[in-house]
């Protein structure tokens, strides 16, 4: 059964209203007809089972058949920082960590950032972003939509660790706390930033700015990663923490 993710100002107990290119996908691509069943989520936890009951060019509309209740999100909602890495390898990323569970993405830049986005290509970037991790989150049979934000720099993305219940930097010269001890301090409903750093890593100076502001740094195991790979073994231990140990 197909999967669409609808705005939830159009996510109704009775109907729903699917518009933009998931419109041409269901008419044309699938050739879908009234009657047909499908699953609708508003990204934001609700999802139902559907019957198409209106076709056109512009917008389908579904009348809502019945509520499910999935359990599929992890119970720390884990947003990536990630520092802005070369070629496509972001679009990497956001594909894989959509998978694996994040809540939410902050692309940034750095001391050792080497891509740098000016405003025009900062808006396709976006929209290109945000449909990558829409296609993911629908292949991975997510009921929450991640977000994708706006850039920030370093110092900026170092402020806004106060808004989580723990925040983390990945340091690989960090040979004290580990990410386990900081996991075994979090409970479900919890919020947890992980900044993971560009090619090159972060600098001493930069560590030593998120440490003042309350961003403890961790390390990643005793082998160096690769930027694209950081965030994929955050996500993957953070997973087997809460949701495949006992009694978590």
């Amino acid at each position: 059964m197909q999967r669409y993710f609808v705005e939830p100002a159009l996510f109704t107990e009775q109907e729903v209203t699917i518009t933009g290119d998931d419109v041409h996908h269901i008419v044309t691509v699938m050739r879908s007809e009234v009657g047909q069943e499908i699953i609708v989520c508003d990204g934001q936890g609700r999802v139902a089972i559907a019957r198409l009951s209106q076709l056109s060019a512009k917008e389908v509309k579904a009348d809502v058949i019945r509520m499910l209740e999935l359990h599929r999100e992890l119970p720390v909602r884990v947003t990536i920082a990630q520092g802005l890495p070369k070629g496509d390898k972001m679009e990497w990323i956001l594909q894989k960590g959509t998978e694996l569970g994040a809540h939410a993405f902050i692309p940034f830049s750095s001391e050792r950032t080497i891509v740098k986005l000016d405003a025009k290509k900062e808006g396709k970037k976006l929209e290109r972003w945000s449909k990558i991790v829409k296609e993911a989150a629908e292949q991975s049979h997510r009921a929450w939509l991640p977000q994708v934000l706006s850039p920030l720099t370093f110092k900026q993305m170092a402020e806004e660790a106060a808004g989580y219940t723990r925040a983390v930097i990945a340091y690989e010269k960090e040979n004290g706390v580990t990410l386990h001890e900081v996991l075994q301090d979090l409970s479900s409903g919890d919020s947890l930033l992980v900044m993971i750093g560009p090619e090159g890593g972060f600098s001493e100076a930069e560590v030593a700015l998120a440490q003042s502001k309350g961003i403890i740094s961790v390390g990643l195991g005793p082998r160096i990663l690769r930027t694209e790979t950081a965030s994929q073994y955050a996500l993957s231990a953070i997973s087997y923490h809460f949701e495949q140990m006992p009694n978590k």
